[in-house]
């Protein structure tokens, strides 16, 4: 091979190398997924009592400590889902609680949902201004959030205080059938208090809101609280994640927590952020792939 045949060949490896990699590089790019941050956390369980506690457990400390947490990498939003007051949804409880999520709500959006151990009139005296998308629902709080790529819907499964059952009803499940045959087709992400089983103490309508949910696909995962237990599950391809509770556990195996979320348009990622109880999943990542 002469001098010229050689600059020729190495000049041509060069373009191929060069262009494979700004190939390589504006595939990546085009191809980067927008991510929506959230944390998630349910059953934070604040008392009037400040120093209330259970099990060795003090709800008010650990939704401090779960709040700094947060606050030091703030995500795109946050959602709580349900049982934010002790036992009867007093009034006092809730002005606990929203001095304690104060420091988080003027730099985030913060949305909650309810449980069974709240009260509806007492939770909307104290917190007068949420964000959010309020569909008009008689007797239920309903909130609706669009962050990019994912959409948001919080339920609300509050049936009767302080009493373990839940339940959507039929106006809440006819409102959420409407909505979600008309809405584009952003994937969505429900939120609701109870568990999703079929016991007497979980959400009693489940078998109607699967049957609304299963053929819409753009329904991707169901989060929910209750259990104060941190799990993975599936119905027809929908994820089932039961998120931990801040305030504490019913046994010492199981973690007392938050967790951040990052979702996009083909799945999700869950990162398990350890406060109280079992520390050995701290940090453990889940990672899901939303059905087509």
């Amino acid at each position: 091979m002469n001098r010229r045949d050689f600059i020729k060949r190495t000049l041509t490896i060069l373009s191929i190398v060069l262009a494979v990699g700004a190939s390589t590089r504006f595939c990546s790019a085009e191809n980067k997924e927008q991510v929506a941050r959230w944390a998630f956390f349910s059953d934070t369980h604040i008392a009037a009592d400040v120093n209330d506690n259970y099990r060795g457990f003090y709800p008010y400390r650990n939704l401090q400590k779960v709040v700094s947490d947060i606050l030091s990498d703030l995500p795109d939003a946050v959602a709580v889902a349900g049982d934010l007051a002790r036992l009867e949804g007093k009034l006092d409880d809730y002005a606990n609680l929203k001095e304690l999520l104060a420091p988080l709500a003027v730099k985030v959006p913060v949305y909650m949902a309810l449980g069974n151990h709240d009260n509806r009139d007492n939770f909307l005296r104290t917190f007068t201004d949420l964000p959010g998308e309020k569909p008009p629902i008689a007797d239920k709080y309903v909130t609706i959030i669009h962050t990019p790529p994912v959409r948001v819907i919080l339920l609300d499964s509050l049936f009767y205080v302080n009493k373990i059952p839940g339940l959507l009803g039929k106006a809440q499940r006819d409102w959420l059938q409407d909505y979600l045959n008309k809405c584009d087709d952003k994937p969505i992400i429900l939120c609701v208090h109870h568990t999703l089983q079929d016991r007497d103490g979980d959400l009693l309508d489940v078998p109607r809101l699967f049957e609304i949910i299963k053929p819409i696909r753009k329904v991707k995962a169901i989060l929910y609280g209750h259990s104060h237990e941190y799990a993975f599950g599936q119905y027809e391809g929908i994820h089932l994640i039961n998120i931990p509770a801040t305030s504490y556990s019913f046994a010492d195996t199981i973690p007392v927590g938050w967790v951040e979320a990052r979702l996009a348009t083909h799945g999700g990622e869950f990162i398990l952020h350890v406060i109280a109880g079992n520390t050995t999943m701290h940090g453990s990542v889940k990672k899901l792939k939303w059905r087509k």
